[in-house]
């Protein structure tokens, strides 16, 4: 790399970083105290920053941590509350989260103000919402495509490129349903590790403890959600990467069964066409109910593939009121490659404990065929997201590879590829799609055999840990090979009284467990069901985590 090319990269984001700093209003902009003040601990909620640096009025403070996303849906239908202010109020706690936990790519606060005003005054005029969504902003993965807005995925060569001409298919969609945007959030470079870091906008830090990662490839959004930066957010997630920050930061997530969200006018950088591993798009909250309502306003009526060829035209399914609650669910076994930290299998033991004297029934799961085990399908995984051409953006700019990509985590230590390397294009293909429907047809054996509702899984084999050490998303990317949806659901937290000796896992591309490390950090479970039962789903899900709130305390 020459210094020319060194200083072009870092004078690009020099700039990008000034227009960032510049977007934020100057009487949002936090004192030098309360940035130091916000440094002093890495529990960061804890110290309720919002509240003490008095940017906030009480009004703003009761609208951001008070209310459900449906809760305030029903105040700004009705005209108890104005989008207006509503908005305001997240904008500005965006902003306060921004500059402690860099959790944002792009700002457009005047912009929701303006579309806020305008919501406003057609309620007033029209005497009825826009839509299902009015009024409500909606955090925004920087994948997305903006008008007006740069999407640049965390690669230094895409600040050369101009701000999108137009709306990705769901930001069409969102503001047709009444949402208002206002912020997009922070990614990883390349967007395949569990860590929210790159050479343009910096790491994102976990508001429940900053010395910990806030996931990734999400983890914006994971973070600005746990700070009430944000009430809804929409992520991406092709091995984990919705569900990886909602577990790290102590929120829901949901991946939903591909193209049911419309996924079109993405960036995403990689090379389209390619058979693989297909991203779903799905949201992040504070609470089940809220992620219900992302999924069922976007898919209600099926027309999303008006908006994306892509997207599958099945109308949001509603669940029969007396359905039975009684659930046979099955657990799925730890896998020896990627054993489970002590604070996750307390936690998900404690979860199978609870859902027994709920009265749910209970079926472990296991055997002798590798294709379902979490090792084989993590190392198929591997294999289809890395064995199609790659555009390498990080040379075409000269900037470096930030530390969790150049560490270059991968499952090969668990075993053999499925596939033979060295083969041909379409050899290769065609022996990862055989390979891949063996996986679905052992796991489709299962669920008939044993009857299950759904499964009960960890969502990774650890809490959030240390900086770039997250490693191979081994709990999340087999249920992508699947392509079943899979919600996260806050459970429990790491305790260094209840677990206190450390374990090594003895692979350098798997997290260790430092019992001091990772103290206090959540833990969570993963609700699985068969592809295209995402209504059932959120449905169950939303049943154990009620059951966990009664029988699951500690």
């Amino acid at each position: 790399m020459t210094s020319e090319t060194t200083s072009n990269w870092q004078d690009l984001v020099a700039a990008k970083r000034h227009e960032c700093e510049q977007k934020i209003p100057q009487k949002w902009v936090l004192s030098a105290e309360n940035v130091a003040l916000a440094q002093e601990s890495p529990r960061l909620l804890d110290i309720e920053l919002p509240r003490r640096c008095g940017l906030l009025s009480d009004v703003e403070l009761d609208l951001t941590e008070n209310y459900t996303a449906s809760q305030l849906l029903a105040k700004l239908g009705s005209g108890q509350t104005s989008s207006l202010a509503v908005t305001t109020a997240f904008c500005k706690r965006a902003a306060i989260a921004q500059q402690v936990i860099s959790c944002l790519t792009e700002t457009f606060f005047p912009q929701a103000l303006e579309r806020a005003k305008y919501l406003d005054d057609y309620l007033q005029r029209e005497g009825k919402p826009v839509g299902p969504l009015h009024g409500l902003p909606i955090s925004i993965k920087d994948t997305f495509c903006v008008e007006g807005v740069q999407s640049t995925i965390g690669y230094v060569e895409l600040l050369k490129n101009e701000p999108a001409k137009t709306n990705s298919a769901l930001v069409k969609m969102l503001l047709e349903l009444g949402a208002v945007l206002y912020v997009k959030t922070n990614i990883p470079q390349t967007l395949m590790t569990g860590d929210s870091d790159n050479n343009i906008f910096g790491r994102t830090l976990n508001p429940l403890k900053t010395t910990l990662t806030a996931g990734g490839s999400s983890g914006g959004e994971g973070a600005l959600i746990a700070f009430r930066g944000s009430i809804l957010g929409v992520g991406t997630d092709v091995g984990g990467s919705t569900r990886i920050p909602a577990l790290c930061c102590g929120v829901y997530g949901f991946k939903p069964t591909s193209d049911r969200i419309p996924f079109g006018g993405l960036v995403s950088g990689a090379v389209e066409g390619i058979p693989g591993l297909i991203t779903a798009v799905g949201p992040l909250a504070q609470n089940i109910a809220d992620l219900k309502l992302l999924m069922r306003s976007v898919i209600a009526d099926g027309h999303a593939w008006k908006y994306d060829s892509t997207a599958i035209g099945v109308p949001w399914q509603s669940i029969p009121p007396n359905a039975n609650e009684n659930l046979t669910i099955g657990v799925l076994a730890e896998d020896k490659h990627f054993p489970l930290h002590p604070p996750v299998k307390r936690a998900l033991d404690r979860a199978v404990e609870a859902l027994t004297r709920a009265g749910h029934r209970i079926v472990r799961l296991g055997g002798d065929d590798e294709t379902q085990s979490v090792a084989y399908v993590s190392r198929l995984a591997f294999q289809y997201l890395t064995y199609g051409p790659h555009t390498d953006f990080l040379a075409a700019s000269g900037e470096p590879a930030v530390a969790s990509v150049a560490a270059g985590a991968s499952p090969a230590f668990s075993g053999p590829f499925p596939v033979q390397q060295g083969l041909g294009t379409f050899e290769t293909i065609t022996a990862l799609h055989e390979a891949r429907q063996r996986v679905h047809d052992a796991w489709r054996q299962t669920w008939v055999n044993q009857n299950l509702d759904v499964i009960l899984a960890p969502g990774a084999q650890s809490t959030a840990v240390a900086y770039d050490t997250y490693g191979w998303p081994a709990y999340t990317v087999i249920w992508n090979v699947l392509d079943y949806p899979a919600c996260i659901i806050p459970f429990g937290k790491a305790s260094k009284e209840l677990d206190p000796e450390p374990m090594t896992t003895g692979a350098n591309t798997q997290p260790d467990y430092h019992p001091d490390e990772v103290d206090g950090a959540p833990c969570a479970i993963q609700i699985i069901t068969p592809r295209f039962q995402d209504e059932e789903c959120l449905w169950a899900a939303d049943i154990i985590d009620r059951a966990l709130a009664v029988y699951g305390k500690e």
